[in-house]
């Protein structure tokens, strides 16, 4: 892009992350900026803000998962992503808001801009309300934690064990946090969670599949594209 000469004025960038995190977004962003300001600081940078609760990319989720739903299931496990919950107090630009009290991401606050537990709740929200997912057939975890810091609870690993011992037989995962598959998709969730959720007693696994190529989410993603920052 450097070598395309005058011409070139802004580059539009997309992190294909749809929830704020410093480990995720921030870092991203922090690269571009500082490697455009060394190969050409005269080109301007537009970021595409996090889309978590976009009505394109929920309309993507929904048609993505709609095969699995349709097939008839128990319950809904949302499988998000963990993070230590330093970094969502780290973030809170009040300095008081996440994590202070049990119900905090139901209470309004411009720490929303950059809570990740805040916004994939949005998401879940968003897409059972798009779906038509009961309230008692649905819950959200947190997988891939990592060293001895607090995590965000409650884990995945928990949770899958926790429903088939419930009596949940016929269970659907879904990962929103990721738009394409990867070992956190596919050997995490779709072969070790799907052997805890059996091993515990379940009978039926559905793994939905991430975004990918999915067309809906491929002509959002163009849109934006097109349209600049949304």
């Amino acid at each position: 892009m450097e070598r395309s000469g005058p011409e070139l004025e802004e580059i539009f960038f997309v992190p294909l992350y749809p929830h704020y995190a410093m480990s995720t977004i921030e870092t991203a962003v922090v690269a571009a900026r500082k490697e455009l300001a060394r190969v050409a600081p005269r080109v301007r940078l537009e970021v595409q803000p996090p889309f978590y609760d976009h009505p394109q990319y929920i309309d993507a989720l929904v048609d993505s998962a709609r095969p699995s739903l349709d097939g008839g299931f128990d319950h809904l496990l949302f499988s998000y992503h963990g993070l230590p919950e330093r970094h969502l107090r780290k973030t809170d630009p009040t300095g008081g808001h996440c994590l202070r009290t049990a119900s905090c991401c139901s209470a309004p606050s411009s720490a929303f801009a950059t809570c990740y537990r805040a916004q994939a709740f949005r998401t879940t929200e968003a897409f059972v309300e798009k779906a038509g997912v009961a309230p008692d057939r649905f819950s959200v975890a947190f997988q891939s934690r990592l060293g001895r810091d607090q995590w965000l609870e409650p884990s995945t690993d928990g949770e899958l064990g926790r429903l088939a011992r419930r009596g949940v037989r016929r269970l659907v995962v879904m990962c929103p946090a990721f738009v394409s598959d990867c070992l956190e998709t596919l050997e995490e969730i779709g072969i070790r969670g799907r052997e805890t959720f059996l091993g515990a007693g379940g009978e039926e696994f559905s793994l939905v599949p991430c975004l990918n190529e999915n067309p809906v989410w491929l002509d959002a993603l163009s849109g934006w594209c097109r349209e600049g920052n949304v």
